[in-house]
């Protein structure tokens, strides 16, 4: 694919003849040693090391572009070399447009607390109602045959979109994604063609990173603000302070769940021997489910996946009957056994707020 085709609106052409416009690319990389001949090099700004740095030992492996910061000089005029005031954005950009296909329907989720669970069951759901589904996220990327690709959180967008096509030309019609506050801010997911997103909750955590709370939240809303398009769908925790705010960054069609829902209203839940009992008003139908799931914090993560499922065209009534035969994520209050009469679970509470709701 020609370098031009390849530039988002915002990109900078230092230094582009027509010859140089015209340059293929075959590969994108922001590891030096990883670049080949063809390749662009994105020289990023790191929190310990400077990629452009490294611009020259990429010219030496056969890099054919750079992409970097506003205000990098290149002195080989053999190399194109574009510059972006974002560069991690332009990249994923770049990255979306070079590996171009993405399955039809893509769902991402955020919040402290839930991410995977949430995307385990949405991935579920989608699996039930006859798709043929995958979640990415911290248990990797779980594909329909059962098996398990190990996986970041968020991956960076090279990988993200190589995943995406690979996934798109395999038949995968439908994928979830966890969206952590770091990949949102350095712009991992910008480039997803996005038809829904939904917010968990939000706690205090990775305050090493952010700084403050607030800038924890703001990392997290771009999924709202900036990432979902205007046509999606944002599912978001009616029980929660934050609810209105991220409603109003996004400005779209929401369906709200919780107990202060307006289209998921949960009425009861009363632990049970299987799991947990509901009542819920999903969209005016009043209806009781039996989930094969313990803790009252699983069942708001259920009503987000079915959220979700329902915002990318689900059959509410075909949703909500598939919710009886979730399984949960191990770790997740996973029964271990029961010893001197008392039962024993498994928890990956990672947070002060996670611990409160096990």
């Amino acid at each position: 694919m020609q370098l031009i085709d390849l530039l988002p609106g915002e990109i900078t052409q230092v230094n582009l003849t027509v010859e140089l416009r015209e340059t293929e690319i075959t590969g994108l990389t922001a590891d030096s040693r990883a670049v080949e001949p063809g390749f662009l090099f994105v020289a990023l700004p790191g929190s310990t090391v400077d990629g452009r740095k490294f611009i020259d030992t990429a010219i030496a492996n056969g890099a054919a572009a750079i992409l970097a910061p506003d205000g990098t000089i290149v002195e080989d005029g053999s190399v194109a070399l574009v510059t972006s005031k974002d560069a991690r954005a332009a990249l994923a950009h770049i990255a979306a447009a070079f590996y171009n296909d993405q399955p039809k329907t893509i769902a991402a989720v955020t919040g402290t607390n839930g991410k995977t669970s949430v995307a385990h069951f949405t991935r579920q759901i989608w699996s039930l109602l006859g798709h043929k589904a995958v979640s990415m996220g911290t248990l990797g990327l779980q594909l329909p045959d059962g098996s398990v690709k190990p996986s970041l959180t968020t991956p960076d967008p090279v990988t993200l979109h190589a995943d995406l096509a690979g996934l798109a030309r395999d038949g995968v019609d439908h994928v979830v994604m966890e969206a952590s506050s770091h990949g949102l801010d350095q712009r991992r997911l910008d480039g997803v063609r996005l038809r829904a997103a939904a917010f968990t909750n939000l706690s205090r955590d990775h305050l090493d990173y952010h700084g403050t709370l607030d800038a924890y939240l703001n990392a997290k809303a771009r999924l709202f603000s900036e990432l979902l398009p205007a046509d999606g769908t944002a599912v978001l925790n009616a029980d929660i302070p934050e609810m209105k705010s991220l409603a109003s960054a996004f400005g779209g069609k929401t369906i709200t769940y919780g107990r202060n829902g307006k289209d998921l209203k949960l009425t009861t839940a009363e632990p049970s021997h299987y799991g947990t009992r509901i009542s819920l008003s999903a969209f005016g139908q009043e209806t009781e489910i039996n989930l094969p799931l313990a803790g009252a914090f699983q069942v708001f993560n259920v009503l987000c996946a079915a959220g979700l499922a329902i915002a990318c065209g689900g059959d509410i009534t075909g949703v909500l009957n598939s919710l009886p035969q979730l399984q949960g994520v191990p770790g997740r209050l996973e029964h271990a056994g029961t010893t001197q009469g008392g039962s024993v679970y498994i928890d990956y509470a990672h947070t002060p707020d996670a611990l409160e709701n096990v």
